[in-house]
């Protein structure tokens, strides 16, 4: 009779920052409606959520492992193997999502800078000819300072586009990329009946 495991997948790295999860069955870890194989099943929202939640709190400059304590003996000798495949593949195509979100977020940046580049110089033309239609008068400076302003305030969607908006969805991206790549660990409960992966 072979030997029962306690635990299989990968090695942790030294000084590796783990995030730890709980399961009766793996198959909780992955959304039910999903009729994808196994391997290419989306991750439980709860169990993302948990999951990305826990790994915002971790430091950067140490690696990172998951290890998912599963409440019975230990299954099919390949289950870490797949397991670890199967949340891989999730979040490296969340990365691939982050990525299209930051080139389509920069694609609408540029399109919103030279619309907002444009109207300024119209704002600024009509302003000038507004006033000097007006004179030199009290109210032909205010419609030239409200058509200046009105120009300034279309910049301010690219402005803030290029300054603001990018770099949460950066940050966000190099957090998935870290968790495409961490090893994966199983830790068995030798009490439960076995019930391998499906």
């Amino acid at each position: 009779m072979p030997p029962v495991r306690s635990s299989a997948g990968d090695a942790l790295p030294n000084e590796c920052r783990i995030i730890e999860i709980r399961v009766t069955e793996l198959r909780q870890l992955f959304d039910a409606i999903d009729p994808s194989p196994f391997s290419q099943r989306d991750l439980d929202p709860r169990a993302e959520e948990f999951i990305v939640a826990w790994a915002t709190d971790l430091p950067a400059d140490k690696p990172w492992g998951l290890v998912v304590h599963l409440d019975r003996p230990a299954g099919r000798s390949d289950e870490a193997a797949v397991l670890r495949d199967a949340i891989h593949e999730y979040f490296g195509q969340r990365v691939l999502s982050s990525r299209r979100k930051l080139r389509a977020l920069f694609r609408r940046g540029r399109i919103s800078l030279v619309i907002a580049l444009v109207f300024l110089a119209a704002s600024i033309v009509v302003g000038d000819a507004v006033a000097g239609y007006l004179g030199e008068g009290r109210f032909g400076g205010v419609v030239q300072e409200g058509f200046l302003i009105g120009g300034w305030v279309a910049m301010w969607r690219p402005l803030e586009v290029f300054l603001y908006d990018w770099w949460p969805i950066r940050a966000e991206g190099r957090l998935l990329e870290r968790l495409s790549t961490m090893p994966v660990r199983i830790e068995y409960q030798d009490t439960a009946s076995a019930d391998a992966v499906s």
